[in-house]
């Protein structure tokens, strides 16, 4: 497996696996990967909730749990702290051999917090404390809301997963949030080099609702040229969207105001490539992983996607690549009548109720398992 991994790794990119659950610890696969090359691991409720549907894995845990009187909502976040720690433990020599800069896993706060900045807050102080490993990263959703909280937990020298980010400008507004935390951070005489964070920004699911767009434009009727103008498009936006942002990345870590921290010893907020498998049969299958490898990035697989990469992708340094073209379909875009800021308001509202969807079956699936598991207690 490691030869892609290695390359892409050579040209400055962590390879991170999307996906974690308890099956993939116990077996050791997670472990094999690892030494192939993968040096981290992200999840969020949806995976969580699809590691545990029809799997026998948890059960033990979930009856020692119930017979300890815990309730189906507190057996998610003790089973989650659970997988994420002994993840964290596996991924420690990564962790180490990269200088305490690579080898993270990340849990994500509830998505019923994602609105309240005060709650958000809070709940990340009280997983990093319950996982009580170096390497954890908690993931706080880049919402209004959330981009406050960002900057306080960086600002308490936290790990930060910014996730669920869609638009350049809340990117933007992430990156301030992590430069703001940092000072505040430098100012009370913290050690701003200890602290490491990514943001996360979203790829596949901005071309499937840009292409669910484009479709509804088509069937209104539209010019013909506009149509195939529009046509031209589909598989396009997500790589433009995220290469124009790298951009800002480059600029943002970059002047006085970034080199004063860099002196002190801060590393820059590296990009996360999520949300990069294909979701349309029609695009070649490491579409978004091989066109998004570049310096001081992450891009984190499910395992088909990682799969597909090893197979057959094409590792280049891409993201600098065709800056004049991601501008100029950008620009198509909008004349052509979508507007692309409406389509990330969407995708990040939505991205919330996926995951709040999760976690109620996730609780649902407790609740069941509680019953078939520990009759007595139902």
């Amino acid at each position: 497996m490691g030869g892609a991994i290695v390359r892409a790794q050579q040209l400055g990119q962590s390879i991170w696996l999307d996906n974690l659950g308890r099956g993939l610890i116990r077996s050791g696969e997670l472990e094999r990967l690892r030494d192939r090359g993968v040096t981290g691991i992200t999840s969020n409720p949806t995976i969580f909730q699809k590691s545990v549907a029809g799997a026998d894995v948890y059960d033990a845990a979930i009856r020692e749990l119930a017979e300890r009187g815990r309730r189906p909502e507190d057996m998610v976040w003790d089973l989650m702290v659970e997988d994420v720690s002994a993840a964290a433990d596996i991924f420690r020599p990564v962790y180490e051999r990269a200088g305490k800069r690579d080898g993270f896993v990340s849990i994500e706060v509830s998505p019923s917090v994602a609105n309240d900045t005060a709650a958000s807050v809070d709940m990340a102080r009280d997983l990093e404390q319950r996982c009580h490993r170096p390497n954890v990263m908690v993931k706080i959703p880049a919402t209004r809301a959330g981009v406050p909280a960002i900057r306080r937990r960086i600002g308490e020298d936290a790990n930060i997963n910014v996730t669920l980010i869609f638009a350049v400008q809340r990117y933007e507004e992430v990156v301030e949030a992590f430069l703001g935390g940092l000072e505040d951070l430098f100012e009370r005489g913290g050690d701003v080099s200890q602290v490491n964070s990514v943001a996360s920004f979203f790829v596949s699911r901005v071309d499937t609702k840009v292409d669910a767009r484009i479709d509804e434009l088509q069937r209104s009727g539209v010019d013909p040229a506009i149509a195939r103008r529009l046509d031209a498009l589909r598989g396009t936006i997500g790589i433009a969207n995220s290469k124009i942002a790298y951009q800002r990345f480059l600029a943002l870590h970059a002047g006085p105001r970034w080199d004063r921290l860099a002196d002190a010893g801060a590393v820059p907020q590296r990009c996360l490539w999520a949300s990069t498998s294909v979701k349309n049969p029609r695009y070649p299958d490491t579409l978004y992983v091989d066109n998004l490898i570049g310096a001081q990035t992450v891009d984190t697989l499910p395992e088909s996607a990682l799969d597909a990469f090893v197979d057959h992708g094409e590792v280049r340094d891409s993201l600098t690549d065709g800056l004049e073209e991601a501008e100029h379909q950008l620009a198509e875009l909008r004349e052509c009548g979508i507007d692309l800021g409406a389509i990330t308001d969407e995708l990040e509202t939505e991205g919330v109720a996926i995951f709040e969807k999760s976690y109620q079956d996730l609780t649902a699936a407790f609740t069941d398992a509680t019953r078939r598991l520990v009759p007595a207690r139902s």
